[in-house]
């Protein structure tokens, strides 16, 4: 039986937030001969970032092992992390949906993350007004696609597993969803959300 959704869940590197302008990390990428992808590698796949996904590193040490691992002086480090993040965009169609729905869903982000990210996200005024729970892995100690953490959202949303839907772009995360109960879209590039969320009965 197909129970109605009643909550809904984003992630947000990726889906929410997406790097839109790669020309500030291929300025840096290109001083190493790599590509801006497999320079982001380095900052988000280091043990160290591994660590600060679920709270056992600090987001100052990621970055020390970043200027460390690409031998940068601290100003260097400094203007390139400004160069880092300087693409990234929030999805301000999609905010702007998901907080018309609040209300008459319950909404929420669930996203690995480090420990900074809440201060980050709540900044943002469209963010406080789309999500009613932030589920960050570093403040949970257990990350995706761990089934707890999916168990924890749902139960701080106040539903039951088949009656939440979950947004990723990453394939094992979405699948994870699946087999915890959760109706779940992968997120792509191009790939209309709300229109997704409508077919599953969200309107």
């Amino acid at each position: 039986m197909t129970h109605p959704i009643k909550a809904l869940l984003f992630d947000v590197g990726g889906v929410l937030l997406r790097t839109e302008d790669l020309s500030g990390r291929r300025k840096w990428a290109d001083r190493y001969g790599l590509g801006p992808w497999e320079l982001a590698d380095v900052v988000f796949n280091s043990p160290v970032a591994s660590a600060a996904t679920v709270g056992k590193a600090t987001e100052a040490e990621v970055w020390e092992a970043a200027r460390t691992a690409l031998d940068l002086s601290p100003d260097e480090m400094m203007e390139f992390r400004h160069d880092f993040w300087s693409g990234d965009r929030f999805d301000e169609s999609v905010l702007d949906w998901a907080a018309s729905l609040r209300g008459r869903y319950r909404t929420g982000i669930l996203s690995n993350a480090w420990g900074n990210a809440r201060a980050f996200l709540t900044r943002n005024p469209k963010i406080t007004a789309a999500f009613e729970r932030l589920i960050i892995s570093a403040e949970e100690g257990v990350m995706k696609p761990d089934a707890e953490i999916y168990d924890r959202a749902v139960k701080r949303l106040g539903v039951e597993p088949s009656e939440a839907v979950f947004v990723d772009d990453v394939a094992d995360n979405v699948e994870a969803a699946r087999r915890f109960g959760m109706a779940a879209i992968h997120f792509r590039v191009g790939l209309n959300v709300q229109q997704e969320l409508e077919r599953l009965g969200v309107k």
